[in-house]
């Protein structure tokens, strides 16, 4: 069973948070970078890091020439934008709420009404 386009979009590997290849023929994700393969059973990826299987040099250089030759997809296709903007917007929320020094700001909105 081959897995929904829209996740592979979004599936990153749980240990770099970087992109994985797609082998829908082996059931199998995989992460180039730390030569690590993560399971898909019954259409259902196992992304944990302890299941993981590391590869060795070969079965690495292997997966590559398939994918180089068409038979794996990669993941996070359009999903560059998003990790920067997530980042920004719960720090300035969370820095003044903990503060609580409310009075400088709630003094200036009440002499401005």
């Amino acid at each position: 069973m081959a897995l929904d386009p829209l996740l592979l979009e979004v599936l990153a590997c749980p240990e770099d948070k970087g992109p994985l290849l797609y082998f829908a023929d082996e059931d199998r994700l995989y992460n180039p970078r730390l030569h690590r393969s993560y399971a898909v059973r019954d259409g259902i990826p196992v992304m944990l890091i302890d299941e993981a299987v590391t590869l060795d040099e070969a079965e690495h250089e292997r997966l590559l020439a398939k994918a180089a030759a068409g038979g794996a997809v990669s993941t996070m296709s359009s999903n560059g934008s998003s990790n920067g903007s997530s980042n920004g917007s719960s720090n300035g929320s969370s820095n003044g709420s903990s503060n609580g020094q409310d009075d400088g700001p709630d003094d200036a909105k009440a002499g401005d009404s």
